[in-house]
């Protein structure tokens, strides 16, 4: 008993591990490079709130000219001679000079470099090993497509339905009731239109309908809005509130705000009617507004491209970016005797953290730029005649070129658009893996995505096509994907299965 009662006492055990740390600087630049440019601007503004020696100018300062030391703007300045150079650092022990220059700002480029090379090494590695086939391939692509990708409110329910503990029978009525709930969260038919349309018993349908409306968000697959309403109350455990009963028995009344009335038929005091109408006022008329499209979105266009002859220009919007410098002042303050130490180290981190995000937002625009770049060497054919014309690109071919890793293109691209004669295009728009045809050929999957959304745009609405006739469509075409492709690509679509596309 003792051994065993020790082999469960507590043991010490050392492990021996590498672990890659994003330094602060480094973190800064992969922040700046994701940013789109609106939030690039605010991101820059804060800056300049937060180190004084960087200031606004019209033309960005080149990070790799000039110094921070005083004669870098070329005016003598004296000095006291028995004050150590500028551009001397002390070593914060001793108070010493040392003979380590102050701008190591190359210096930590370079390491940062190096660690970078290194992330890449090892995922050229990693995806050396692992990288199996074309659908590999597509599964990775579509992890960097999928990052901000949401979900429609009829996906989020029927997810949730499918762990709902319902008999077969009522998940196949609970799908049917959840393609006939609109962008709202209502339900847009009557129970009663349903079961004359369906067959299905009305009491089925309440049944099943009173399940859907226990998933969220609540107030969901209601029919109208007093309904919505009072699910919303009931969710929240007030059945027994004021509230639940004016909406109960005096909604018409609360609508034409008739609180002396509603106030009489309740026994209670106006004010009480009140302040309960004002608790109503803060419930959510449309449970659903959180999964609606928000088609008020406002971009700017990182890249503009454009013909020049025979050849496509490509130009970086840099007048978006605030134009940065180091002040003057500050280099100057550097020179003066009077100036302390504890002054002088201020100064020279500031100037160092001010170069360095100089040099970060040139290393942004300038990779964006090259990504841009080769964007338009690859996809000159939809440039020139559509979408129809998109080629397969990935990420990696991109990264091979530009001399980055994919991760790198992954973030300079997302929430970036560019403007081309063809419209304006979110920059990962033209990242798609390909469809080898029977002829050997590859088309993107935005070309095959097209084509099936086609198809589903012309069927016969009482007699929808299945997932099935599609693949046979586009096998006539030379086209071959798999039937849970197609169903992937419908759901991208937004598109319902046909069972609940059917028209009655």
């Amino acid at each position: 008993m003792l051994g065993e009662s020790m082999s469960h006492g507590l043991q010490q055990s050392q492990r021996l591990s590498q672990q890659m740390v994003l330094s602060p600087q480094l973190q800064q630049s992969l922040a700046l490079l994701q940013a789109p440019v609106m939030e690039l601007k605010a991101m820059i503004e804060q800056e300049l709130q937060q180190n004084p020696v960087l200031e606004e100018s019209a033309v960005q300062e080149n990070p790799d000219e000039g110094r921070e030391d005083p004669s870098a703007d070329g005016e003598s300045n004296p000095a006291d001679p028995t004050e150590p150079p500028a551009d001397t650092q002390y070593d914060p022990a001793t108070e010493k000079p040392t003979d380590e220059p102050v701008d190591r700002l190359d210096v930590e480029m370079q390491r940062l470099l190096q660690m970078d090379q290194e992330w890449r090494d090892h995922f050229s590695q990693s995806n050396t090993i692992n990288r199996a086939g074309p659908e590999d391939e597509e599964r990775r692509q579509h992890m960097f497509d999928s990052i901000v990708a949401g979900s429609s409110l009829q996906e989020n329910l029927l997810e949730q339905l499918s762990l709902a503990d319902l008999p077969p029978d009522h998940q196949s009525v609970g799908e049917m009731l959840v393609g006939n709930i609109d962008d709202r969260g209502y339900l847009q038919s009557g129970v009663a239109e349903l079961s004359f349309s369906t067959g299905i018993a009305i009491e089925l349908l309440e049944t099943v309908l009173k399940a859907i409306q226990t998933l969220d968000p609540p107030g969901v697959g209601a029919r109208d809005l007093r309904e919505c309403l009072m699910l919303q109350l009931e969710r929240a455990g007030r059945t027994e509130s004021l509230e639940y009963r004016i909406l109960s028995d005096h909604f018409e009344a609360l609508g034409r705000r008739r609180f002396p009335d509603i106030a009489r038929a309740l026994g209670r005091p106006v004010d009480d009617i009140q302040t309960a109408a004002q608790h109503i006022a803060q419930l959510d008329p449309h449970p659903a507004g959180d999964f609606s499209p928000d088609n008020n979105q406002y971009v700017t266009a990182e890249v503009t491209v454009s013909r020049n002859g025979a050849d496509w220009t490509v130009q970086t919007h840099n007048e978006f970016v605030p134009h940065l410098r180091i002040s003057n002042h500050y280099k100057d303050l550097l020179a003066q005797s009077e100036t302390s130490t504890e002054v002088r180290e201020y100064i020279r981190e500031k100037i160092r953290a001010g170069k360095f995000l100089i040099k970060s937002i040139h290393q942004r625009q300038d990779t964006i730029g090259r990504i841009a770049q080769e964007i338009v060497n690859r996809q000159r054919e939809f440039l020139e005649k559509g979408p129809a014309h998109l080629k397969p690109l990935t990420m990696n071919q991109v990264a091979e070129v530009v001399g980055v890793h994919e991760t790198t293109v992954s973030r300079a691209v997302s929430g970036k658009y560019i403007q081309t004669p063809r419209g304006l295009f979110e920059m990962k728009y033209f990242f798609t893996s390909g469809v080898r045809t029977t002829s050997g050929d590859s088309v993107s999957n935005t070309t095959v995505k097209t084509a099936i959304e086609v198809m589903f745009a012309s069927e016969d609405k009482t007699a929808p096509l299945s997932d099935e006739v599609i693949v046979n469509a586009l096998k006539a075409k030379g086209i071959v994907i798999a039937r849970r492709t197609v169903a992937k690509y419908r759901a991208e679509l937004g598109i319902l299965p046909s069972h609940l596309r059917k028209a009655y």
